[in-house]
C-alpha cells in the first residue's frame, strides 16, 4: 500500500503528528545490541550536568503519577507496557506504564532505574549521553531539557509515586493501551439462498463478533501464487491460499502495517511500519514460520514502502522522513540514502534490471534514481497534487505514477516523457501493481473501487466496487488473480478475467480468523465458528447440523484457485 494516502484520508491528524521518543530507540538499540551500558566491553554515557535537587530545596519532587507518567506515556509506553513484555522484540522486557514494574526493570543485570541515582540509572543514561549512536530516542530528537530534568529528578527524588488519578481521568489514555472489551457484530452478505424447508426471503449472511475492524492497508502474493501475505494494525497474517487457512499470524511490528512484499525467492517478507515521526523500520520475516530474521532501522519516520531488487540482494524503503534507503540485505548495511525529495516518500518500485527504482512523492514529483550511484537520474513532473503510488510496468520502458488527482501518468523510463495520461478512480490512487508478464496493471481506488487496465496503452478493462476505500492491491504473478485491502478491514480475492469475487479473507486479535465464499462456503478458528451466527431475512437460524453444508474447506479450495464454486445442496 501507499501507506501515505491512508494517514491523509483515513487519519487526518497524522499530518499534525508530534514526535514520540525513547519507546522507539529504546527498542531499536535493544534489537541491535547498542543499549547505553548494554553492549559488552562498553561504558555508559556521561553524566549530566544538571546539578541534583538541592536537600531541604523548596522544590517540591516530581512524582510519577502527577510529572512522569505524562512524558513517559507521550514518548515510550506504547511499547513498553505490561501487555508487551511477553515480546521482547517490542518491549525490550521492560515495562514503563507502572511505578513497581519500572522498580523492578532489569537489563542484563543492571537496573533501568536505581533510586536516588540518575548517573547509575540506565533510563536517565539513555536520555543525556552524547552518543547519538545510544541516545534515545534513537534516530529521533532527544527530549526536551525540561523533560529531562524532571525525569533526572524523580530519580534523584528515590521514584515517588505520587497520587494515582481516579479512573474517569484515565480516558484519554493512548491508543496502544486501549483494549477492546466487547466485539461487535460484522454482517457478512453472501449469494446463498436459505434453505427451502424454512420458507424464508432473501439470502443467507453471516454475523461474526469480530468488529471494529482496522482496514486492511498492506496485501501481497508470493511469487508461486500459493500464500497471501496481508497487513493491518499491529498485524501481519501470511495465508496457505492452498488450505486456505492461516500459516501464521505475527504481532511483533510496530504501529500500523504500511507495505508487504515478498523476497524473489519467496522465503522473506518485508514489513513495512514504525512510529510517525519517530523512527520508521523494516522487519524481515521467515515466510515459513513468521520468525524476524532482521529489523532494518535509522528512518526517522514511518516507512510507507518497500521494494526488492530483482535478484532479491538489495531492498528499498521509502519514509515519510523524505529518503529513500537501499539496503544490502546480506549485511544489513544502507548502501546509500536518497534525500532528493522535498517531502513523504510514498512509494517505490524497481526495474527490471535492478539498475534503478522510481518513487513517489508528497512533493508532486516521481524520481527515477540510479542504484549504483544514488543520485536522481530523472524526474516525473508536472502533476497537481501528492504522488502516492509508482509502479514499474516489467518490461522496464514504462513507470506508472498516481496519487490525488484522479488520474494515471504513464512515463517513458528513458526520457521521463509523458507518454500517455488515463482516467483514475475519483478520488485517489492508493497503489499500482503490475502481473508478471506487464499485460495487466491493478489499480487500488480511493473511490472504493478496484481498477483494472491493459498494461500496455492504459485502457481501462474493468473495475468493481469493494468498499468506501481501497488501500491495497496485489496481482499474482500470472495475471489470474487479484487481492485487496480496503477500510472496512476485510481482505478480497477476485478472479481477475472478470472481476468475480472468490474469497473474503479476516485475521485479528486473539489469533482468530476466517474464510468465506459468496456461495456461503466458510471455515473459522474453532472457537470463532462456534459464535458466529447465520441469518436470512432478518431472522437468526439457529439449526447449525441444517447449516452443516455450509462448513467446506474443499469449496473454499476450489475458489482460493479462482475456480468456479457451486451453490450449496440442502438435504
Amino acid at each position: 500500500m501507499t501507506a501515505g494516502s491512508y494517514q491523509t484520508l483515513v487519519y487526518p491528524h497524522w499530518r499534525k503528528r508530534r514526535r514520540s521518543g525513547w519507546l522507539g530507540g529504546l527498542v531499536a538499540a535493544v534489537l541491535a545490541g547498542s543499549l547505553v551500558c548494554v553492549s559488552a566491553g562498553e561504558g555508559c554515557g556521561q553524566a549530566s550536568s544538571t546539578p541534583p535537587v538541592a536537600a531541604g530545596s523548596s522544590e517540591a519532587a516530581p512524582t510519577y503519577w502527577h510529572d512522569v507518567r505524562p512524558i513517559l506515556r507521550k514518548h515510550c509506553t506504547v511499547c513498553h507496557n505490561e501487555r508487551r513484555l511477553d515480546d521482547p522484540a517490542i518491549s525490550a522486557g521492560i515495562a514503563l506504564d507502572q511505578p513497581q514494574r519500572i522498580r523492578q526493570a532489569q537489563r542484563q543485570g543492571q537496573a533501568v532505574v536505581v533510586p536516588g541515582q540518575p548517573e547509575r540509572s540506565l533510563l536517565y543514561q539513555s536520555l543525556v549521553t552524547t552518543d547519538v549512536r545510544k541516545r534515545m530516542p534513537l534516530d529521533a530528537d532527544p527530549l526536551s531539557a525540561g523533560e529531562i530534568a524532571v525525569i533526572r529528578r524523580w530519580i534523584a527524588a528515590g521514584l515517588p509515586e505520587g497520587s494515582r488519578p481516579e479512573p474517569a481521568a484515565e480516558a484519554s489514555a493512548t491508543a496502544g493501551s486501549i483494549r477492546a472489551v466487547r466485539a461487535l457484530p460484522v454482517v457478512l452478505p453472501t449469494r446463498a439462498s436459505p434453505p427451502p424447508v424454512l420458507k424464508l426471503s432473501g439470502t443467507l449472511e453471516l454475523l461474526v463478533p469480530i468488529g471494529p475492524l482496522p482496514p486492511v492497508t498492506a496485501v501481497a502474493f508470493s511469487p508461486d501464487g500459493q500464500r497471501l501475505a496481508t497487513g493491518s494494525y499491529g498485524r501481519v497474517t501470511l495465508w496457505d491460499l492452498n488450505t486456505v487457512r492461516p500459516v501464521w499470524m505475527n504481532t511483533h511490528v510496530l504501529g500500523m502495517v504500511h507495505d508487504v512484499k515478498f523476497s524473489p525467492d519467496g522465503q522473506t517478507l518485508a514489513v513495512a511500519g514504525g512510529q510517525p515521526s519517530v523512527r520508521g523500520e523494516v522487519r524481515l520475516l521467515a515466510t515459513d514460520t513468521g520468525r524476524l530474521l532482521r529489523t532494518l532501522g535509522g528512518h526517522r519516520d514511518a516507512v510507507a514502502a518497500v521494494a526488492f531488487s530483482p535478484d532479491g540482494r538489495l531492498l528499498a524503503s521509502a519514509s515519510f522522513d523524505k529518503t529513500v534507503r537501499l539496503w544490502e540485505l546480506a549485511s544489513g548495511q544502507v548502501r546509500h540514502v536518497f534525500t532528493g525529495h522535498s517531502d513523504f516518500v510514498y512509494g517505490v518500485a524497481f526495474d527490471p534490471a535492478g539498475q534503478w527504482y522510481a518513487t513517489a512523492s508528497k512533493d508532486r514529483t516521481g524520481r527515477l534514481v540510479r542504484v549504483d550511484t544514488g543520485q536522481s537520474q530523472l524526474t516525473f513532473s508536472g502533476m497537481n497534487d501528492e504522488v502516492l503510488a509508482v509502479a514499474v510496468h516489467p518490461g522496464g520502458k514504462l513507470v506508472v505514477t498516481s496519487g490525488l488527482e484522479p488520474q494515471l501518468h504513464w512515463w517513458d523510463a528513458q526520457t521521463a516523457e509523458r507518454k500517455n495520461r488515463t482516467a483514475g478512480p475519483g478520488q485517489a490512487v492508493h497503489e499500482i501493481a503490475f502481473d508478471a508478464s506487464g499485460n495487466l496493471c491493478v489499480v487500488a481506488g480511493g473511490d472504493g473501487t478496484l481498477r483494472l487496465y491493459n498494461g500496455s496503452n492504459g485502457g481501462l478493462l474493468r473495475s468493481t466496487r469493494v468498499a468506501d476505500v481501497v488501500f491495497a492491491v496485489a496481482v499474482d504473478a500470472k495475471g489470474e488473480r487479484v487481492a485487496t485491502g480496503s477500510s472496512d478491514g476485510l481482505v478480497r480475492l477476485w478472479q481477475a478475467a472478470d472481476l468475480r469475487p472468490l474469497l473474503i479473507l479476516w485475521s485479528g486479535r486473539d489469533d482468530q480468523w476466517l474464510a468465506l465464499a459468496p456461495e456461503g462456503y466458510w471455515v473459522a478458528a474453532e472457537s470463532l465458528g462456534q459464535r458466529a451466527q447465520w441469518q436470512a431475512g432478518g431472522r437468526p437460524l439457529t439449526d447449525r447440523q441444517m447449516l452443516q453444508p455450509l462448513w467446506n474447506s474443499e469449496a473454499l479450495r476450489q475458489a482460493a484457485r479462482g475456480g468456479k464454486v457451486t451453490p450449496p445442496t440442502w438435504k
